[in-house]
């Protein structure tokens, strides 16, 4: 067993979670040695709908996002089905839960319920907007939070560009996670379990820490192509080459602006690095300059320029390239594909490749 997989050992998590939020921070939690039990209703998890399937007919996604976890159905609003949840409940250290503000209350196994029969209980909640507030009864999906968060009015170039993965599903996903993990180091000292309310459209503020510094001293936002971030430098852009396909420059200091200019048999170039944003004429000439080389011309002429020049690449590539490969954190699970394991390597060693999902037939709720 690997090393991280020793760290959750012993930690008993409930998860009755759906789609991705919360099943990406239990399972992260799961390749950190945790047992995770995911508890879903007797139509099982919604995520099983969507996307492709395997030759069995089961949806990769969903299995894809909960290797690593034991499943069992269970009908929370039976009596006698929730007696025995109860009874899981004692015996857990944390509980994910991704409905909508009050259904738990509802099922009377909110918080303040559970907490009387588990106070050593870490209670996780991930919904959209929070359990408080004007918007925590919406619905909207990740395209909605960012777009309320003021993130995605910045990016693009003529309109508004959105992200593949979603960036706020996923940011609620390690919220959650660090959350969870300082609330059992902190029950560690006190004994104390916790009530977590985390709401999907806040966890992206933390990344506009420079875009809010600028609205708070200057009183108003700057729009799309006003920082090197969102496409107003000539040095941090995305070129097209003559073949198609792209490469980023990421050259932002000026020793790497200076060697990519050099490499590039252009120096005048150097000094322009300070030109007013958006730097539309530089950024042209350097598009002129790209539009005559193909892909594996730019990786050849720059390969050994300290300069932040990569090669766009696809998913496909990106897994053979021979730093995915070197680091070992992409593993091939066979049937289950590929895996993106737990990005850490502890003491040398990578973390195994998960387990298939387990099924959990003894006693199932109906």
């Amino acid at each position: 067993m690997s090393r991280i997989a020793q760290f959750l050992a012993g930690i008993k998590v409930l998860d009755l979670t759906q789609y991705l939020p919360g099943p990406l921070a239990t399972q992260m939690l799961a390749d950190m040695g945790a047992d995770v039990l995911k508890i879903e209703p007797p139509t099982g998890d919604e995520m099983r709908k969507l996307g492709p399937r395997d030759a069995a007919g089961h949806g990769i996604y969903y299995e894809a996002i909960n290797a690593g976890k034991t499943t069992r159905t269970m009908n929370l609003k039976d009596e006698d089905v929730r007696a025995e949840f109860l009874e899981l409940v004692r015996c857990a250290d944390v509980l994910f839960e991704g409905f909508r503000p009050g259904v738990m209350e509802r099922l009377r196994i909110g918080y303040q319920n559970l907490s009387t029969i588990n106070p050593r209980l870490i209670f996780c909640s991930i919904s959209g907007f929070g359990k408080t507030g004007p918007l925590a009864q919406m619905a909207a999906h990740d395209a909605n939070y960012l777009a309320l968060s003021g993130t995605l009015e910045r990016n693009g170039i003529d309109r508004p560009i959105y992200f593949d993965p979603p960036i706020a599903d996923c940011s609620s996903s390690l919220t959650a996670l660090s959350a969870v993990l300082a609330a059992l180091y902190s029950r560690s000292r006190d004994g104390k379990g916790c009530e977590i309310d985390i709401a999907i459209a806040d966890v992206v503020m933390p990344f506009q820490t420079f875009s809010l510094a600028d609205l708070g001293r200057q009183g108003e936002v700057s729009g799309r192509r006003s920082t090197y971030l969102n496409g107003g430098s000539a040095y941090y852009q995305i070129y097209p080459t003559r073949d198609g396909r792209h490469v980023a420059l990421g050259a932002i200091e000026a020793k790497f602006w200076s060697a990519f200019c050099e490499a590039a048999g252009r120096p005048e170039w150097i000094a322009r690095q300070s030109d007013a944003l958006p730097q539309l004429s530089l950024t042209a000439e350097l598009a002129d300059y790209f539009s005559l080389l193909t892909l594996e011309q730019c990786v050849r002429q720059f390969k050994s320029v300290d300069c932040c020049l990569a090669p766009v690449l696809d998913l496909k590539e990106a897994v053979q390239s021979p730093y995915y490969q070197d680091r070992g954190l992409i593993r091939d699970a066979g049937a289950q594909g590929f895996q993106a394991v737990f990005p850490a390597i502890v003491d040398g060693e990578a973390p195994a490749v998960r387990r298939p999902l387990q099924v959990n037939t003894n006693r199932e709720g109906s």
